[in-house]
């Protein structure tokens, strides 16, 4: 028990991860020996299931580079040459100014890039402002480098934007950066040019540099096109995180990079298959899995207006996942976010992640990047979850 209500082992300090708690779910699952077919709404890895597969171009070219035995011995720290050079012309297109190799730092996975950029700005008595919801590495990453965490609220009614007046308010002489994830995870929103260009006048008043999470990038499909946040790079200082694994649905490979982009100058630390990948990917691919990303948020959005104590904000026009509102008054037994999952994950063998995990109580994130016919299975499945545990003068 925690303040009243049953927390299931979750601990909802700063320790908390998202593959800790759906591994909990999942344990919790297996201790009921449900008949069930487990659906699983709730890692960002849409790899497992058979509607995302990778472009050819990428297979094709890992063969090629393993089978050259040009690859097998150590690689620079930075990274490949080829590599940090086929990543600075991959994102210099949509810039207003060229990246060089220089700019690219290779990493393994995106996680790295987070721990690395973090333990690259800490010093003693600073400070990093976070979005609420968020991802909660950076929280993880931050305690380990010793920096304290402000946290900025994503404003839900005007669709997950950051709160630039918090910023204000928060960011001192000892602010380090600001961090935007763009396109949102775990919200499923899309920054407009216009907010985008308001965050960058907001850290550039505040003097502190932008840490710019996009390795969602691209993954746009509503009315505001993805816009990366060095385009602003002349304004303030930018430092861009992404990797392979979502555009080209190979999380398991673990390639990231973090990328410097200052063409002015202002911020300046002292300091092999891939290119075939960026150069080569027919971008029918990549509308092949917007389209069914699209596809999958229409058929979550539709579902959840059935379903009374759920709501959505926003519908997602971006990213894999969607953050949604629970309304607990209107649930018996049922004491909180946490609560909610676990008994789901119990009696309908549906995992989805707590909103506790990502900064946010008594909210919920639905991963929507898996087959139509598993996402319709489980929201249908957790509609009668809440019909059955519906107040009585409630039930629908």
């Amino acid at each position: 028990m925690e303040n009243g209500t049953l927390n299931h082992g979750v601990d909802t300090g700063s320790t908390i991860t998202i593959k800790g708690i759906l591994s909990l779910l999942m344990q919790n699952i297996e201790e009921q020996t449900s008949k069930k077919r487990v659906i699983s709404l709730g890692m960002g890895d849409p790899s497992a299931y058979s509607c995302f597969h990778t472009t050819h171009v990428a297979q094709e070219a890992v063969v090629d580079a393993l089978q050259s035995d040009k690859f097998n011995g150590y690689a620079p720290t930075v990274g490949l040459p080829q590599t940090r050079r086929a990543i600075a012309e991959y994102l210099s297109r949509d810039l207003p100014y060229k990246l060089s190799s220089d700019d690219v730092f290779i990493t393994s996975g995106c996680t790295q890039a987070i721990d690395v950029s973090l333990a690259m700005l800490a010093h003693p008595g600073a400070n990093i402002l976070l979005p609420r919801p968020g991802f909660p590495i950076y929280e993880l990453c931050a305690g380990f480098r010793h920096l304290e965490v402000r946290y900025i609220d994503l404003l839900p009614d005007k669709g997950w934007e950051v709160d630039l007046d918090a910023v204000d308010v928060l960011a001192d002489q000892n602010t380090v950066a600001l961090v935007v994830i763009n396109p949102g995870n775990p919200c499923g929103n899309v920054y407009s040019f216009e907010h985008l260009k308001k965050i960058a006048e907001t850290a550039k008043k505040n003097k502190i540099l932008i840490i710019a999470d996009e390795v969602y990038g691209h993954l746009a499909f509503g009315k505001n096109p993805f816009v990366p946040m060095g385009v602003f790079g002349s304004e303030v200082p930018v430092l861009t995180l992404g990797s392979l694994s979502k555009r080209w649905i190979v999380p398991g490979w673990r390639l990231g990079w973090f990328v410097t982009s200052d063409p002015s100058g202002m911020y300046r630390e002292p300091k092999a298959a891939v290119p075939r990948i960026l150069e080569q990917t027919d971008e029918a691919f990549f509308k092949k899995t917007i389209n069914l990303l699209e596809h999958a948020s229409d058929i979550l959005c539709d579902t959840i207006k059935e379903i009374p104590c759920i709501t959505c904000p926003l519908k997602p026009e971006g990213s894999m996942a969607i953050m949604v509102k629970l309304n607990i008054s209107l649930l018996e037994d049922i004491s909180d976010d946490i609560d909610f999952c676990f008994k789901l994950a119990k009696e309908e063998s549906v995992v989805i992640l707590p909103g506790t995990a990502v900064g946010l109580k008594n909210w919920v994130r639905i991963t929507f990047a898996v087959d139509s016919s598993f996402l319709e299975e489980g929201l249908r499945r957790t509609k009668s979850f809440c019909q059955r545990h519906a107040k009585q003068l409630l039930r629908y």
